[in-house]
């Protein structure tokens, strides 16, 4: 994502990011940064969105996930902590990522969750488009069975709780990745 700085675009402007040719990663609650020189050339189909929830601001999580997701060859558009709904599905609508993938690190995962994978469900162009969600999904101790069998019915492809070893996500990326290539 590289170091840039605060300022920039506001949230509504994702979709002028995408037509302009530059790669549109927020830092926060609308502010969009630039990723790529202006009139770089993606390619279609390799542009992976990972986002944090809306009442999340942890960022550790996301650049970790976003460095192993371009270790398998994507690219990835990083819309950074307390993403609304709202605005994940404006930006996944325009770029058309291969992959969705949400992260949680403040143990509400699994309320946040569940509202966005309706809000990106109910967009005929998204319903289809793998989405993942990974991280600290809840706040209670116990058996968290019935938490990740309520996230993969409202439509999530996997679900990594709490899973300390990125192994198997990293098989799902790389699979994925020969998909494409």
């Amino acid at each position: 994502m590289g170091s840039a700085g605060r300022g920039g675009r506001g949230s509504g402007d994702v979709a002028a990011v995408r037509q302009s040719g530059d790669v549109a990663a927020s830092r926060g609650p609308g502010e969009v940064h630039q990723a790529r020189k202006p009139g770089a050339v993606r390619e279609p189909g390799r542009m992976v969105v990972v986002s944090s929830l809306s009442s999340d601001a942890h960022t550790w999580n996301l650049v970790f996930l976003q460095l192993l997701i371009e270790e398998a060859g994507f690219e990835v558009v990083n819309l950074g902590p307390c993403v609304p709904a709202d605005l994940l599905v404006s930006a996944c609508r325009g770029l058309r990522p291969p992959l969705i993938v949400l992260s949680s690190v403040n143990g509400h995962g699994h309320q946040d969750g569940l509202r966005a994978i309706a809000a990106l469900r109910a967009h005929e162009e998204l319903a289809t488009t793998p989405v993942v969600i990974g991280g600290k999904l809840g706040v209670g101790a116990g058996d968290r069975t019935a938490v990740v069998k309520e996230l993969l019915a409202a439509g999530f492809d996997a679900v990594y709780d709490d899973v300390p070893d990125a192994e198997e996500f990293r098989g799902l990326v790389g699979a994925l990745a020969a998909i494409r290539s």
